[in-house]
C-alpha cells in the first residue's frame, strides 16, 4: 500500500492526521503560488493590450484605473483558502472595473467551487459570465466570430467551475472513505475491548469455578475430618468404659490369683474364677453390641433399631455396673429432674441432649476408674426447664487423700466430650477444685 506524503497532501486532508487545521502544506504554498503567478501574468498580458480591439467603446477612466484594481486583485488571491466565497464576491467587484483581473476571477471561481458547494459556485460564476459576457456580445475583434468568442468565455470560468467541483468531489469522497475507515476502526476497537472484557470476565468466572472447588475440596476435607474425629469419639466414647470395666475384673482376678499362688491369700475357687469370667464376658459383649451400634449410626445417619442410643434413664443402670466393679459411687438427681415429665424417659430434654449427659457421666465414671481407683464418686444430675440440665462428676484427684492413680491417657476423651458439648449448644468445664477433680456439663434443657 502505497503512503501519500503529509505534505503533498491539501491541508483538509492533511488535518486528519494530526496537522493543525487550516495550515497550509507545502503541496498548498505550491499551488498558491503558481495560482497567484497564473494571475499576475494574465493582469500583465490584459493590461498590456487593453482596450482590446474592437472594444473601442470602454471609456477611458476604465482603462486608467484598469491595473490599479487588478494588482490588489492578484494580491487577494493569497486569502483565498481562508475566506473563499467573499474573495468570490470581490472578484465580482474588480472584474467589473478591471478585464485585466480575468485571471484572478478565475482563480477565485475555481477556489469556490473547491470549498464551497456547488450551487454558490455556479452563482460566482455565472456573475463572471454576465460581466464578461458584455464584451463577447458587442465587441468585435478582428478575424474572430461572435461564437467562438463566447465559447472561449464559456471555457475561461466554466472549465474552472467544473475542475473545482471534481476536486470537492473527490476530497469529500476520501473524507467520506477516511471517516468510514474511523468508524470502522472505532467498532473494531470496541469489539476488540468488548471480546477482552469478555476474556476478563470468563477468566474472572473460570477464577470463581476454581476458588469453589478449592472451597468444596476445603469443605468435604473437613467434613471428613470432623467424621474422622466423630468417629473416633463415638468409639471412645462407647469402649473406654467397657475396657476399663474388663481391665478391672480382670486385674482382680490375676491379683487374687497371685496373692493364692504367694500363699498370702485364700485360695480361688471356681466359683469365683467363674463369675469373673461371666463378668469380663457380659461386659466384652456388651462392647461389642455397642460397638456394632455406633458403627451402624455412622454408616446409615439413623440410630440402630437393634438398641435405643442411651439417655438419662440409662444412667441407674450405668452406675450399678460402675459400683459391680468396685466403684464406690453416690448417684444423685434434682427434683426438677426427676419429677414425671421432666428429664427422665418421655421428659422433655432432647434425646441429642440425653445422650450427651449420658456420656458425661460415662467419661466421668471411666476417668475416675482409671486414675483414682478406689476413690468415692459423686454423680449429680440437675437442672430445670428453659434453663440448663447440669450434670457434674467428681472425685478425689489423683495423689490426694493416698488416691494413687493408674495408668495414663492423652485426655483425648475430654477433648471428644468437649466437642460433643459444644455441638449441643453446651458447656464442658472440668479440673481440680481443692483436691477434688470436677467434670461438669452445661447442657441446653428447652421447654
Amino acid at each position: 500500500m502505497t503512503v501519500v506524503p503529509r505534505w503533498l497532501l491539501p491541508a483538509q486532508l492533511a488535518a486528519l492526521d494530526g496537522r493543525p487545521a487550516g495550515r497550509r502544506t507545502a503541496r498548498d504554498w505550491a499551488a498558491d503560488a503558481g495560482l497567484f503567478a497564473f494571475a499576475v501574468i494574465m493582469a500583465i498580458e490584459q493590461a498590456a493590450a487593453y482596450p482590446p480591439p474592437g472594444a473601442e467603446f470602454v471609456p477611458g477612466w476604465l482603462v486608467a484605473i484598469n491595473p490599479w484594481v487588478a494588482g490588489p486583485a492578484c494580491l487577494a488571491l493569497w486569502w483565498r483558502r481562508r475566506f473563499p466565497l467573499v474573495l468570490g464576491v470581490v472578484m465580482v467587484v474588480a472584474l467589473s472595473f478591471s478585464a485585466s483581473s480575468v485571471g484572478a476571477a478565475m482563480v477565485a471561481g475555481l477556489t469556490v467551487a473547491v470549498h464551497r458547494p456547488w450551487g454558490r459556485a455556479a452563482a460566482v460564476s455565472g456573475s463572471y459570465l454576465v460581466i464578461c459576457g458584455y464584451y463577447g456580445l458587442f465587441a468585435e475583434p478582428p478575424g474572430v466570430e461572435r461564437p467562438v468568442l463566447i465559447a472561449s468565455l464559456l471555457i475561461m470560468f466554466g472549465g474552472p467551475l467544473c475542475l473545482g467541483m471534481a476536486v470537492r468531489a473527490r476530497r469529500l469522497l476520501l473524507l467520506g472513505l477516511r471517516r468510514e475507515a474511523e468508524v470502522r476502526s472505532r467498532e473494531h476497537r470496541l469489539e476488540l475491548a468488548e471480546a477482552q472484557r469478555a476474556e476478563r470476565e470468563r477468566r474472572l468466572e473460570l477464577a470463581e469455578a476454581q476458588r469453589a472447588e478449592r472451597e468444596h475440596r476445603l469443605a468435604l476435607r473437613e467434613a471428613r475430618r470432623a467424621e474422622r474425629e466423630r468417629l473416633a469419639r463415638e468409639m471412645h466414647d462407647v469402649l473406654a468404659h467397657r475396657v476399663s470395666l474388663l481391665s478391672v475384673h480382670a486385674g482382680a482376678l490375676a491379683y487374687r490369683t497371685s496373692q493364692a499362688a504367694a500363699g498370702t491369700g485364700p485360695p480361688v475357687d471356681a466359683s469365683e474364677v467363674g463369675g469373673a469370667a461371666r463378668v469380663i464376658q457380659d461386659n466384652a459383649r456388651l462392647a461389642l453390641d455397642e460397638l456394632r451400634d455406633v458403627l451402624a449410626v455412622l454408616r446409615d445417619g439413623e440410630p440402630a433399631a437393634t438398641r435405643p442410643q442411651p439417655g438419662l434413664a440409662d444412667l441407674p443402670r450405668l452406675v450399678a455396673e460402675a459400683e459391680a466393679a468396685g466403684q464406690r459411687v453416690h448417684y444423685s438427681v434434682g427434683d426438677e429432674v426427676a419429677r414425671p415429665g421432666g428429664a427422665g424417659p418421655g421428659g422433655s430434654v432432647r434425646a441429642q441432649v440425653q445422650r450427651t449427659a449420658y456420656r458425661t457421666v460415662q467419661e466421668g465414671l471411666t476417668n475416675a476408674r482409671r486414675h483414682a481407683p478406689g476413690a468415692p464418686v459423686r454423680v449429680r444430675i440437675e437442672g430445670s426447664p428453659g434453663a440448663d440440665l447440669v450434670v457434674t462428676v467428681d472425685n478425689p484427684a489423683a495423689g490426694a487423700g493416698g488416691v494413687r492413680a493408674e495408668g495414663g491417657g492423652a485426655g483425648r476423651g475430654l477433648v471428644g466430650l468437649g466437642e460433643r458439648v459444644a455441638l449441643d449448644g453446651g458447656r464442658l468445664e472440668h479440673g481440680v477444685r481443692d483436691g477434688v477433680f470436677v467434670l461438669s456439663a452445661r447442657l441446653p434443657w428447652q421447654v
